[in-house]
């Protein structure tokens, strides 16, 4: 006979099979409220995290809804995928080992999401419940300046009135005296000596040296100033959200003190007008992070707070990793003879 609390733990056990719903209950938590919780909250226009993003090209728009997208709220939840981009790639390998539910970082889509087909074919198919949380998720921790070596005390999501013109200003992190001692903690976080030891055997593997890969193309940088410049003051920056010089001066202006600028997330190549304009101003300038190392800056730490409020779901993160090869060393010599006929024989073919 079983003894009373082997029952009871057992019961327990069967009532706490954690669900989608549950899933969305975390994100809840970890926003502090931010997802909406009904159709009305979804289309009422009071909730600032349903956002609908447009470059006014016809038919492209999209809308950020935080939370689930697709599935079931009540079907269970074993296995979760931490990810930034919902692709068909991800969608294959969750059908594969057995993922219950992903949760993305950017938002989802039809067809741009899932390799042109429908998500309720294609996420369906393999029964796997779908969340986004992009900008519901966006300000919740430090994690930005504390990575590239500043603590902030200054923080603007519209810095010259412009929506989502973000901008920082921090002091460096006592350990953080240098330029040098900057991309140093960044090279250690990013695990950059990984990367580049992965590059170097892909490209020994593949044979073809001239093979690139988005992480060890796009490490830290110096553009102004020298490793032992000292950094007491940062100023930290993301070009892609519509920061100007202008507004750099400005920035001087109102905290004088600032001797550093990073860009972030986006970066800006030797002989951008940021770049020179902080050289004018005589600042230190480094680009830091690229957008392809947010894995790790925020999908990491999603993840673990994920696991923590759901201990009974295993949850694994997917890593993008892109790479550049030339054409011609692309594949194996059958493959690039299968290409080549399809090319000659049907895709340049003239037809009658």
């Amino acid at each position: 006979m079983i003894p009373l609390s082997n029952k009871q733990g057992r019961n327990e056990m069967e009532r706490h099979i954690t669900t989608a719903s549950d899933v969305s209950k975390a994100l809840n938590t970890i926003t502090g409220g931010r997802l909406p919780l009904n159709l009305a909250d979804l289309f009422s226009g009071k909730n600032p995290f349903v956002v609908i993003k447009s470059s006014n090209i016809p038919g492209k728009e999209v809308i950020e809804i935080p939370g689930l997208v697709f599935g079931d709220p009540g079907q269970p939840v074993k296995k979760l995928a931490v990810l930034m981009t919902l692709t068909e790639t991800a969608i294959e390998l969750a059908g594969a080992t057995g993922v219950d539910a992903i949760v993305a970082h950017h938002p989802i889509a039809d067809a741009a999401s899932c390799g042109g087909v429908t998500l309720k074919n294609y996420l369906g198919l393999y029964n796997i419940a779908a969340f986004e949380l992009h900008e519901a998720f966006h300000g919740l921790h430090p994690g930005l300046s504390l990575l590239h070596g500043h603590r902030a005390f200054r923080v603007e999501i519209a810095y010259g009135g412009i929506p989502g013109n973000i901008m920082y200003v921090g002091k460096a992190l006592p350990e953080v005296k240098t330029l040098g001692d900057m991309l140093c903690r960044l090279n250690t976080l990013m695990c950059m000596d990984e990367e580049r030891s992965m590059l170097n055997m892909e490209r020994e593997v593949r044979n073809c040296r001239a093979m690139e890969e988005t992480n060890v193309a796009t490490g830290g940088k110096i553009l102004c100033g020298l490793p032992d410049s000292t950094v007491e003051t940062v100023l930290h920056i993301f070009p892609h959200t519509g920061f100007t010089p202008d507004q750099m001066e400005q920035a001087l202006r109102e905290h004088p003190e600032i001797d550093t600028v990073i860009a972030s997330i986006s970066r800006v190549p030797d002989g951008h007008p940021l770049s020179a304009k902080a050289e004018e101003l005589g600042l230190n300038f480094v680009v830091g992070n690229s957008h392809a190392m947010e894995i790790s800056e925020n999908g990491l730490p999603l993840a673990l707070a994920l696991q923590k409020l759901l201990p009974e779901v295993e949850v694994v993160i997917y890593r993008e990793r892109y790479t550049s090869t030339p054409l011609k060393d692309f594949g194996s010599t059958h493959i690039q003879a299968y290409a080549n006929m399809i090319a000659e024989d049907y895709l340049l073919k003239k037809r009658g």
